[in-house]
């Protein structure tokens, strides 16, 4: 179908919120089924109603996008194409993807169909677009940080659409980069089950020893320092549309009908003036502001990050009220005029009645147009038939979505029809007209394969978990004479650790790599034999430092690598731009790559350093990986919420293609990534790296550390996962490339797990924990 030249996108988590989206002048929706969907506790429609809801969008020339935007397992993998196949062959739109292996999947086994990258894939810069575009995406869905002037470098340099949220509720980190929830209570938002621990209370103080006794620094009244209030972009709606966003969406999949309509009613009215009037005349009147609020209100409305990076403008802060009276007058005008409507499509027709010969009905609707015949006239013996008296009967179009703006009828000669046979004529009529304009829809989908359902393309062997055997990769990527690479032939049995057998096979020496962020780490790191690889944090030391430390580790037959930051956008741009050949000269043996899109700027940027992926780029299933695969990565490090067991699909995808899989064994977990300052909301702008602690309502006190380089927060785990316990475990699922993740540890702490974890992975000599409060993370249940 034809393309608008802006497309209003609205949610739909229910059918009856895609009708009133429709009804209000929505574009397209946004829908999902009843799996792999970022809003599973939506109400989401069966496979009936998701069909039956393609149908009716297509019917009204509207479009709909299904959201499979979540992460995958490997046994849910092989489930994707015959999950997608029905909605395919229906003429589905397009789809909105998170997982590389879905994606892969997506590609390979539906032609034509539109690929759309889910917001939850963190793509905030032209690198990270034209790598979606290189994997076959027409469609990015930016993150919500973007500004005005990143989207439109993206909109100059990458040939893909651009869809950017410009009204509805903001997640306080960056969407795909969240483990709160799932840390928190096993929701994980990669999975369309996020909690919102980002809307309750927290108390803030400074530093490490914040453990309550020193006084919180945000005010009683202020303790919603995670909790964003919603996006509203009307005022700069021209600026979003002139940056080159074609595709403007709406947030709110979990809200109700009435809500959907009056957002998509406000925002139908001001694009049509835009498109119709461009700047002229441009003001956003107070009731149309005030209607949005009546609908939902946080605290009032931020138009985001579109103008600015983060501010405490931006932020609820304060508690919302409990209760408010509701605008009823406005809730009755929107049921009535949106939720409870029945749109028809205009059609046009024509019939010919001539005696004795079949009658004949021709009606055209939205570029198609059908012609049926029904049973013939005679001739009348009493009172004939007069044109009038057909009209009317056939403009009766009941409960189709019809009506007729214009139906002629020619008569020839006097005859009678009964009033049966006319209503069948225009049934038929309607019927095939509406088959007709589906069809435009689904030409070319109906896949074949000796008349079953096609057989989806899958990676070899996807699924089984197999022997984990020593790869040549896995023996190289750490030149250091201590590094060497675990084999192992045992077949993972358990997902509990105290539960595995017992391995048959001698151990190899794990190969133990740490990451420092803090210089205060470096120390106790160099001094211990048993380390392999350093990955050195960009943020905590100076490109001026890089070449010092390089050969500090060589010196100390350790390998050395860079880690990038999690957050790839302009800061991060301008600092490597500035310490491009500092970089490239340090002598580093590899860089750590935190960002799916920082490979596309190290490939176009020529920058001949190999790289190692970590945890945030998301390797959870076969397919992931060998896409991975295709990039050449050192290793791949293991997601933080996968279980032992469902890690063995992608330990047995690495060994095949040669590349050695790392596990985090101990380390606080990064719960967000945010664009935003707490330090900032609070304070005011340091431009200095600091911890902060934040204190939630059972008392755990959450690290956050200001990352100023690159100007992006994180707030850690407050007990740091361990791993001591299950060595066994882990050599038999082939895993021999161990990781220490030091965060926020100081010097002392640092040498005594980096004691306790050598003596016991690498000698077999268990020691007391040098610490009291641990969690084994998602090693063992996994999430939902």
């Amino acid at each position: 179908m034809e393309k608008r030249q802006a497309e209003i996108l609205a949610p739909a988590g229910s059918w009856a919120s895609m009708k009133a989206a429709v009804a209000a002048g929505a574009d397209a929706v946004y829908m999902g089924g009843t799996r792999f969907g970022a809003r599973a506790y939506a109400d989401n429609p069966d496979e009936k109603g998701l069909l039956e809801a393609i149908d009716y969008v297509h019917l009204h020339g509207r479009r709909l996008y299904m959201t499979v935007n979540t992460l995958f397992k490997e046994s849910e993998l092989k489930e994707l194409v015959e999950y997608m196949t029905p909605y395919y062959e229906q003429g589905l739109d397009g789809v909105i993807v998170q997982d590389l292996g879905a994606l892969r999947i997506m590609k390979e086994n539906f032609p034509g169909l539109e690929l759309h990258a889910s917001t939850q894939m963190t793509i905030t810069s032209v690198y990270g677009a034209r790598m979606l575009k290189d994997y076959g995406c027409s469609r990015v869905v930016t993150s919500r940080e973007m500004s005005l002037d990143e989207i439109r470098r993206v909109h100059q340099e990458v040939d893909v659409e651009i869809e950017s949220f410009v009204h509805g509720a903001l997640c306080y980190c960056y969407s795909g980069q969240c483990l709160m929830s799932s840390l928190i209570g096993g929701r994980s938002g990669n999975r369309g089950r996020c909690a919102q621990p980002c809307r309750l209370p927290y108390r803030v103080y400074e530093g490490q020893a914040g453990q309550g006794k020193s006084p919180a620094i945000n005010r009683e009244n202020e303790k919603y320092v995670l909790s964003l209030k919603d996006l509203c972009t009307l005022d700069i709606l021209p600026d979003i549309l002139e940056a080159g966003v074609y595709s403007l969406k709406i947030e709110g999949r979990m809200k109700s009908p009435r809500y959907t309509a009056g957002v998509v009613s406000i925002y139908r009215k001001y694009v049509d003036h835009y498109l119709t009037q461009g700047r002229e005349g441009w003001h956003v009147g107070p009731d149309d502001r005030k209607m949005l609020l009546d609908l939902f209100d946080r605290g009032g409305f931020t138009s985001g990050y579109y103008e600015e990076h983060n501010g405490r403008d931006m932020v609820a802060l304060k508690e919302k009220p409990e209760f408010r009276e509701g605008n009823q007058k406005l809730f009755d005008y929107l049921d009535r005029t949106y939720v409870e409507a029945e749109l028809k499509e205009p059609v046009r027709g024509h019939v010919i009645l001539e005696t004795g010969k079949p009658s004949v009905m021709t009606l055209s609707c939205s570029g198609a147009e059908v012609t049926v015949k029904g049973q013939a006239p005679q001739a009348a013996q009493k009172q004939p038939m007069t044109e009038e008296k057909v009209l009317k009967q056939l403009n009766k179009t009941g409960n189709t979505p019809f009506i007729f703006e214009h139906l002629s009828a020619e008569l020839k000669g006097e005859m009678f029809l009964p009033v049966q046979a006319l209503n069948e004529l225009r049934r038929s009529g309607l019927e095939a007209l509406e088959s007709a304009m589906l069809k435009l829809y689904r030409v070319g989908r109906v896949l074949e394969d000796g008349g079953d359902k096609a057989q989806p393309v899958m990676p070899d062997d996807m699924g089984a978990i197999q022997t984990a055997q020593p790869s040549a990769a896995a023996q190289t990527a750490q030149p250091s004479a201590a590094a060497q690479t675990a084999q192992s032939s045992a077949t993972v049995q358990s997902a509990q650790p105290s539960a595995a057998p017992a391995s048959r096979h001698p151990a190899v020496p794990f190969t133990l790599t740490v990451s420092v962020e803090e210089p205060c780490q470096l120390e106790p790191v160099l001094r211990q034999k048993d380390v392999s690889a350093v990955y050195l944090d960009a943020d905590g030391f100076a490109p001026s430092s890089w070449k010092d430390i390089a050969d500090r580790c060589h010196a100390a037959g350790k390998t050395c690598y860079l880690a990038l930051p999690h957050i790839f956008r302009d800061h991060a741009l301008k600092f490597f731009k500035d310490s491009q050949s500092l970089l490239e000269n340090a002598g580093f043996d590899g860089v750590l790559v935190r960002a799916l899109e920082e490979i596309q700027w190290l490939e176009d940027n020529r920058i001949s350093l190999p790289f190692i992926t970590d945890a945030s780029v998301y390797a959870w299933n076969s397919g992931t990986l060998e896409e991975l695969a295709s990039k050449n990565p050192l290793a791949v490090t293991m997601p933080w919420e996968l279980n032992s067991r469902e890690m063995g699909p992608v330990v047995l995808a690495c060994s095949k293609a040669d590349i050695p899989g790392e596990l985090v064994v101990y380390g606080h977990a990064p719960m967000m990534v945010s664009a935003q300052c707490i330090t900032r909301t609070v304070k005011s702008c340091t431009h200095k790296r600091g911890l902060l602690m934040l204190k939630d309502r059972t008392g755990a006190m959450l690290p956050v550390k200001n990352h100023c380089r690159f100007c992006y927060n994180t707030i850690y785990n407050p007990s740091p996962v361990s791993l001591l316990g299950s060595e066994d475990l882990i050599r038999r699922m082939g895993l021999a490339r161990i990781r220490l993740q030091f965060t926020v540890e100081d010097a002392q702490q640092t040498g005594k797990v980096l004691e306790a974890f050598s003596s016991s992975f690498l000698r077999g000599e268990m020691k007391e924990p040098p610490f009291k409060d641990f969690t084994r993370g998602h090693f063992k249940r996994g999430v939902e």
